[in-house]
């Protein structure tokens, strides 16, 4: 079961630099995401979203990438058509990702200049994640993580 957590901070380049560094743990393999997305209003009040392919979705088109090259070397027309079908259906099969709705609550909290930054964890050893954001400051705004943990993380980047 995933575990989301959303971190608030005073800037758009702080939600990214924050983003940009739990990239690199993931790369050591301490954690995984399913989705993430950093939302952002600018000086004049309008909402940015930045989304990065979930991991359903690169799982898809992954997979019909190949189905596609497969099938293109037998039915050259028929291989696109089936290996786009098939990424999109695997994609929209195994993905859940962190849904719009979920987005706009935390839209509404969020002010001029500020940013929230949206973690959709697969799995995570929280130690090592929750260290290397001990060099940011921001504050959780929600997450479905245990007490202890979410505690850390509030330590963490207070």
């Amino acid at each position: 079961m995933s575990r989301i957590v959303v971190i608030g901070f005073d800037s758009e380049d702080d939600a990214r630099a924050a983003l940009h560094t739990l990239r690199g743990v993931e790369k050591q393999g301490a954690i995984k995401f399913d989705d993430t997305a950093v939302v952002s209003m600018d000086e004049h009040g309008k909402v940015h979203v930045k989304n990065e392919a979930s991991g359903a979705a690169e799982v898809g088109a992954a997979v019909g990438g190949i189905m596609g090259g497969l099938l293109f070397v037998v039915f050259p027309i028929a291989g696109i058509a089936a290996g786009a079908a098939v990424g999109a259906g695997l994609g929209a099969a195994t993905g859940h990702g962190i849904s719009g709705t979920f987005r706009d609550e935390i839209k509404a909290e969020l002010t001029p200049g500020t940013s929230a930054l949206f973690l959709q964890i697969q799995e995570a050893n929280a130690d090592i994640a929750i260290a290397s954001l001990r060099q940011y400051h921001g504050r959780v705004i929600q997450t479905s993580l245990e007490a202890e943990t979410e505690e850390a993380l509030r330590a963490a980047l207070s």
